[in-house]
């Protein structure tokens, strides 16, 4: 399955794709648009001086720089930076196209605010306010800069724009401008975040039913065989404690039993393993303080010698979270998870352990390490039976997770980086205190 990142980059790829096809085609009907006053003379075109030979050189620029970006996004790889530069390049091409349209008598001013809409759609919330702020600036150097007659458009006087308006009327039109830039780029930005949250939401759900889907039919099956291995396994042990306490000690039939016997308790803690992830169940669900079950965890896992020493455990726990679970499922996954994220670190390094209030009237535990990273191939394996990174592990702890929080209605989900450590987070419905 693939990650949330990469389906973030593929999202912004499509987006980036469309953007670029939306631009072009306004360069067509920019170009459409000035092509038809000049093969027909006879049409009026309310245009002073050159602005007409300009506008045609600005519609050319925009289908080059289009087809710039066609050839080159296949080839990016910050596909963020990508955007603001196509972003930000817009903003002077709109700037280029208020100024020779009459600059502070244009009527082109609008287009900063459909600039900064389709900003907030790729580049989101933070990318909207920066190319507001690009265009405020913009707009307001260009008019300045006409005001005291150093720059004038095309057909007018140095001093057209000081003696034609009053200075209280050319504030009032410039804060008006930004109040608008700023005001498209606040409420665009917020739809622009909630569309990205749902998005995420959703890939979570996917991945979540693309992972039950997949495990179910293995769940089936290892439920009959776990029932069918565990039976004789308990016979085989039962037998060979009873040849201990029969047979003459012999150190090395003595070694050999214990070899026996180590391998079938590795054995049955596999099977018993096998069967919490084959039918987890929903478990005796009550309401609990999320705190206090997370603090006790963490508490007896910090307390442990095997990472006591070298491992540090932070927490930031949310108190008055209430959810509806099986305590002992819930200790379950947050040792599974602690245990993994110890594992990662090689015991050696740093556990953060939250509890916040998320989204959509859910309770959040995230645990994070800041160990080595998973790279895209390990990242959308890790919920796999039987896959495992570590030579001794069992691959199923992480299954384990998965079916027992999908069991109370929650979610899991991953992010991990290179070098930069892992987040796990599940989400659960909060319950009413």
């Amino acid at each position: 399955m693939v990650s949330f990142r990469s389906k973030a980059a593929q999202d912004l790829h499509r987006k980036l794709k469309w953007l670029i096809f939306f631009r072009a085609l306004f360069g067509v009907v920019l170009l459409g648009s000035i092509l038809v006053p000049i093969m027909r003379p006879d049409m009026e075109l309310h245009l002073a001086g050159r602005a007409l030979d300009y506008l045609l050189l600005i519609s050319l620029g925009i289908l080059v720089l289009s087809v710039v970006y066609v050839i080159v996004l296949p080839w990016i790889g910050r596909l963020m930076l990508f955007a603001y530069i196509q972003v930000g390049i817009d903003t002077f091409l709109v700037t280029l196209i208020i100024f020779v349209t009459g600059s502070f008598s244009s009527i082109f001013a609008f287009m900063y605010l459909v600039v900064i809409v389709y900003a907030t759609m790729v580049t989101y919330r933070s990318g909207g306010m920066v190319i507001a702020t690009l265009c405020c600036i913009q707009y307001g150097l260009m008019i300045d800069l006409e005001y005291y007659g150093i720059i004038h458009p095309l057909g007018y006087e140095a001093d057209f724009l000081s003696a034609g308006y009053d200075w209280p009327y050319i504030i009032y039109k410039l804060l008006l401008t930004i109040v608008a830039c700023y005001a498209v780029a606040t409420l665009s930005g917020f739809l622009s975040e909630q569309e990205r949250s749902a998005k995420r939401d959703l890939w979570a759900m996917e991945d979540q039913m693309k992972r039950m889907e997949r495990l179910a039919a293995v769940g089936e099956m290892a439920a009959g065989l776990a029932h069918e291995i565990k039976n004789p396994l308990a016979s085989l042990t039962g037998s060979i404690q009873m040849m201990q306490d029969q047979l003459d000690y012999d150190p090395e039939q003595e070694r050999l039993m214990q070899i026996v016997m180590r391998e079938a308790d590795r054995l049955s803690t596999l099977v018993t393993d096998f069967l919490r992830f084959a039918k987890p169940g929903p478990g005796n669900a009550e309401v609990i303080r999320l705190d206090g079950v997370v603090s006790e965890v963490v508490g007896l896992f910090a307390s442990d010698p095997r990472y006591q020493s070298e491992i540090e455990v932070k927490t930031d726990l949310a108190a008055g979270l209430h959810v509806k679970i099986d305590p002992e499922h819930l200790r379950q996954v947050l040792w599974n998870l602690l245990y993994n994220a110890a594992e990662a670190l090689e015991d050696r390094g740093e556990i953060e352990v939250k509890v916040y209030p998320g989204r959509k009237n859910h309770a959040c535990i995230s645990i994070t390490d800041n160990g080595p990273g998973m790279d895209e191939q390990t990242l959308s394996t890790v919920f796999d039976p039987f896959f495992s990174t570590k030579s001794g592990g069992t691959g199923l702890g992480l299954s384990i997770v998965q079916q027992v929080v999908g069991a109370h209605g929650g979610l899991v989900d991953i992010d991990s980086t290179p070098d930069r450590g892992t987040t796990v987070t599940i989400r659960l419905r909060r319950h009413p205190s």
